[in-house]
């Protein structure tokens, strides 16, 4: 019988955004076009090495109609699609398919004109979610998906005593992260005050405890560690994944103040042989300023219980104890739907040493060593969980 193919190390070799913020006119192809060629000029890879291809969110049959767009007859082929988490989980799955050696070199591509479709048709989104299966039950009672992540926060700020000036500051935060990234579409600063006073969306969540809505999108291009004396950028490896689900219906959540970012983020650093001190930077998935807190939780940061206290005193600011979102995250830089794939960008960009004025170093004048990126889906529903190093 052959011999079973060595398990390869992989690496994140190229990443790069498309245009992002306002984008007038760019369909949601041209931006996944867009993001992939810069992600392969980041690389400096010929376009040839590519056998692998991750896509969803777009097209009848995705990922087959985007690569088709993108001119690419890929051999290995992705298109989960578990909300925002996607892109950390299809990240693991084309990482063990390398290592496996199922492929050589995978493209993770997203792009979408959320802001400018709601725009050109003059209505608003409908959050509301499931007419038929399981969530039938709840779709009645006007259970949005902005309501679902409110009951979450609210239960955990009556077991643990949270407050509305905690969750605030993840917001205030983000946004002084945001300062520093030209490509963040909101940059002005924030204070505790102005997110508790804008308008109420659900409560306990005003307007600016709720990510933007923008256009955008973005590529990650992963390959096995015999294409990296071939790149053109110091490569960032990854060390350890882990993906998990929990529910959709609420009814079947055991515990709101517990996400699926417990049992990923679990895999994850086992896997990676770390723990979460040895961890420089994170970017975590942040819909809203609730699920920042409760996935630093679940990821080991601090106890079940103790997010509140942990976010205040700024220590989620570039130059705080841990640098959270360092381009603003999805409550101030960019949301365009699935904002998972932007997390792995922001990480490859901070350990290479690449971020310009929004660059996080070490109390020691050095870079970052290791990075987190934590995708949640759906209302805590799915979770993907990603370490990477520059070592």
């Amino acid at each position: 019988m052959p011999e079973p193919t060595p398990r390869r190390k992989v690496a994140v070799v190229g990443v790069a955004l498309s245009d992002c913020g306002k984008v007038d006119g760019p369909t949601p192809y041209a931006l996944h076009a867009q993001a992939a060629r810069r992600a392969l000029a980041d690389s400096g890879l010929d376009r040839s090495v590519i056998d692998g291809f991750a896509s969803a969110g777009l097209g009848t049959l995705a990922p087959v109609e985007v690569a088709e767009y993108l001119g690419l007859r890929p051999t290995w082929v992705d298109s989960t699609s578990v909300g925002g988490s996607t892109w950390e989980v299809m990240a693991a799955h084309a990482a063990d398919a390398i290592a496996a050696g199922h492929a050589r070199a995978v493209l993770l591509v997203y792009g979408s004109t959320a802001r400018a479709d709601i725009k050109a048709r003059r209505r608003t989104s409908n959050l509301s979610f499931g007419a038929r299966g399981p969530l039938q039950f709840e779709v009645p009672y006007g259970h949005t998906l902005i309501s679902k992540y409110a009951m979450a926060a609210r239960r955990h700020m009556h077991e643990y005593g949270t407050t509305l000036e905690q969750l605030a500051q993840v917001a205030v935060q983000a946004r002084a992260n945001a300062a520093a990234n030209p490509d963040a579409m909101y940059r002005e600063p924030l204070t505790v005050d102005e997110v508790l006073s804008a308008e109420m969306i659900a409560d306990p969540f005003t307007k600016l405890h709720c990510c933007i809505r923008s256009d955008g999108g973005c590529a990650v291009l992963l390959a096995a560690a015999d294409l990296v004396p071939d790149t053109a950028t110091t490569p960032v490896w990854v060390l350890g994944s882990g993906t998990a689900v929990s529910h959709t219906t609420m009814s079947e959540w055991p515990d709101f103040t517990v996400s699926p970012a417990a049992a990923s983020g679990r895999q994850a650093f086992e896997r990676a042989g770390l723990t979460p001190a040895d961890v420089d930077i994170a970017q975590i998935y942040d819909a809203f300023t609730y699920m920042t807190l409760v996935t630093l939780e679940d990821l080991g940061f601090c106890a079940k219980g103790e997010g509140g206290a942990f976010v205040e005193k700024g220590r989620l600011l570039r130059d705080g104890e841990l640098p959270v979102n360092t381009d603003g995250g999805g409550l101030s830089a960019c949301h365009p739907g699935m904002r998972g794939l932007f997390l792995l960008v922001e990480a490859v960009r901070q350990l290479r040493g690449e971020a310009g004025e929004a660059q996080v170093r070490k109390r020691d004048g050095t870079l970052p060593e290791i990075a987190v990126a934590s995708g949640t889906g759906g209302w805590f529903c799915s979770s993907g969980t990603l370490l990477l190093g520059r070592g």
